[in-house]
């Protein structure tokens, strides 16, 4: 099971074959040391497929750890009967890959909305209502349901990303974009009322 995957030609396919079985095995049983052994083989496949796509190496190592996360919290779901565990992990980078482009749509959309917001606290001394407006900011975010409105603090005033929240609170990395989601439409739609009066 801990055949050297550098070694030269020398080393026999069946053996190669074996290790494989093996190490699938061990994956779909939920075995730590396979689960290692898969991370030193194709976390360097995964972090480049997920570099390329992302051009960001931190949000490829980012990636590389919600891959193997994954294959540790759902290894019993891989049946090697309908592939190998290389094509499987590239599968779950894929998925892995969109959910981070997904999140950096939404995290530009963030920033819009959070643009949107500085407007109204830009130019304080210029303009004595910038202080009215900050207190009404703060006001309608007080209105937001309490995970929202901490996903939303986290997010603007600690400058966190969706990950490192969902690190924080120990939300799921779903429910947190759905919370940034929901509560910046609730925000924008309740200032928007505000500014119609």
């Amino acid at each position: 099971m801990n055949a050297d995957p550098t070694a030269g030609a020398s080393t026999a396919e069946p053996a190669d074959k074996i290790a494989e079985a093996d190490l699938e095995r061990g994956i779909a049983d939920g075995d730590e040391a396979s689960l290692a052994t898969a991370y030193r083989r194709w976390a360097p496949l995964v972090h480049t497929l997920a570099r390329r796509s992302l051009g960001d190496p931190r949000e490829a190592e980012d990636v590389t750890q919600q891959v193997f996360l994954a294959v540790w919290r759902g290894g019993r779901g891989f049946r090697p009967e309908r592939g190998s565990l290389a094509g499987w992990l590239v599968g779950i980078t894929r998925r892995k890959i969109a959910d981070a482009l997904s999140a950096r749509t939404r995290r530009t959309e963030l920033v819009g909305a959070a643009g949107a917001l500085l407007v109204l606290s830009d130019d304080t001394r210029a303009r004595p209502e910038a202080a009215l407006d900050r207190v009404l900011v703060r006001h309608e975010l007080a209105k937001l349901p309490a995970p929202q409105r901490r996903v939303l603090h986290l997010a603007f005033y600690e400058d966190l990303t969706q990950t490192q929240i969902a690190q924080r609170t120990g939300l799921p990395l779903g429910t947190v974009k759905s919370h940034s989601r929901r509560g910046l439409h609730q925000l924008r739609d309740c200032l928007r009322s505000v500014a119609e009066v």
